[in-house]
């Protein structure tokens, strides 16, 4: 790459961040990694890695071009995402941490001399452009955030952001006591060697897969959105090879489309009777998982430059820590 440049990544701290900053360490960048309390352990980052505990949405605007100024590059790999359930209604909050954070943060880079900038995002923007009839905006407030995300991104005058869409993802996370978020499904797994599953799938990539695209579209990216895959997967061969990565062989059975909607939509009732939403209306996302939501990988990978991981090992290493 040259010259060192300094990166800031936001989110640094993180499980996706933490797999950016092995990826551009590799590549030569002088990485700044900034996270939420606690601190992560010590050896988690080598002693290159200048570790800032920060929470920016309580920071000020003059602090933040402070901490932002000297960096060429930035990494926003924070937000909210969809797993979270908010008081009804819910866009607000997404649109805060998704929309309105990353544009700050963005527009004060720019203020700052930050040349690019990687955006974290979600592959259910992609199958929005793909899918119009799903209705995914109007129907599900964390991608509608999300949509709103890739478009703020992508404006910023004089400020080069790629958005990076982003699907399921497995890998480990050095760090004791974490747990990934399959944790509920390796133990359902381990529960039967027959087990009763939706039909449809997903594409899927490492978090070291991640980690070489963010790195990749820091020095390759253009404005714009990039969807990221390595392998589609139904999810009975998902779970299969879940299972032989631990130890298991599992059969999977596969539930009528009917049976797992009527299973969601109980699910919204009882929310929406707490005065709750989720970023994913239960009522229409049965829908999307039950489709095959698979990502042609080739053009990003051609356009970004970047390598792909073993998915067995990264779901070996998922297994490990569950």
């Amino acid at each position: 790459m040259g010259i060192s440049q300094h990166l800031l990544i936001i989110g640094g701290t993180g499980f996706l961040g933490y797999h950016a900053v092995q990826e551009c360490l590799n590549r030569g960048w002088q990485v700044t990694a900034l996270g939420l309390p606690p601190a992560p352990p010590p050896g988690l980052f080598p002693e290159t890695v200048q570790v800032l505990l920060q929470d920016i949405a309580q920071t000020s605007d003059q602090d933040l071009l402070d901490l932002l100024a000297g960096h060429q590059a930035l990494v926003f790999a924070a937000g909210l995402d969809d797993r979270a359930i908010q008081k009804r209604p819910a866009y607000p909050a997404f649109e805060k941490a998704n929309v309105e954070m990353p544009r700050r943060v963005l527009t004060l880079a720019r203020q700052a001399g930050v040349q690019r900038a990687v955006v974290l995002g979600s592959y259910f923007c992609h199958f929005h452009r793909l899918h119009p009839e799903w209705r995914l905006a109007e129907r599900h407030p964390y991608i509608r955030s999300r949509l709103e995300q890739e478009r703020v991104a992508t404006s910023i005058p004089g400020l080069e952001v790629s958005v990076l869409e982003l699907p399921y993802i497995f890998g480990s996370y050095p760090v004791p006591g974490w747990k990934p978020l399959w944790l509920p499904l390796v133990r359902y797994l381990r529960s039967s060697k027959i087990i009763f599953f939706m039909k449809g799938g997903t594409a899927c990539i490492t978090a070291r897969t991640a980690g070489r695209a963010i790195a990749a579209a820091l020095e390759r990216g253009g404005s714009k959105c990039y969807p990221i895959g390595q392998e589609n997967l139904t999810w009975s061969e998902m779970l299969i090879r879940i299972g032989l990565a631990d130890g298991r062989r599992v059969r999977v059975v596969n539930l009528p489309s009917r049976l797992v909607r009527l299973g969601t939509h109980g699910l919204w009732l009882l929310h929406h009777l707490q005065g709750l939403e989720h970023g994913l209306d239960p009522r229409h996302y049965a829908a999307i998982q039950t489709s095959e939501t698979f990502i042609d990988p080739s053009r990003s990978q051609s356009a970004l430059g970047y390598e792909l991981d073993e998915l067995d090992e990264a779901f070996e290493a998922t297994v490990r820590v569950c």
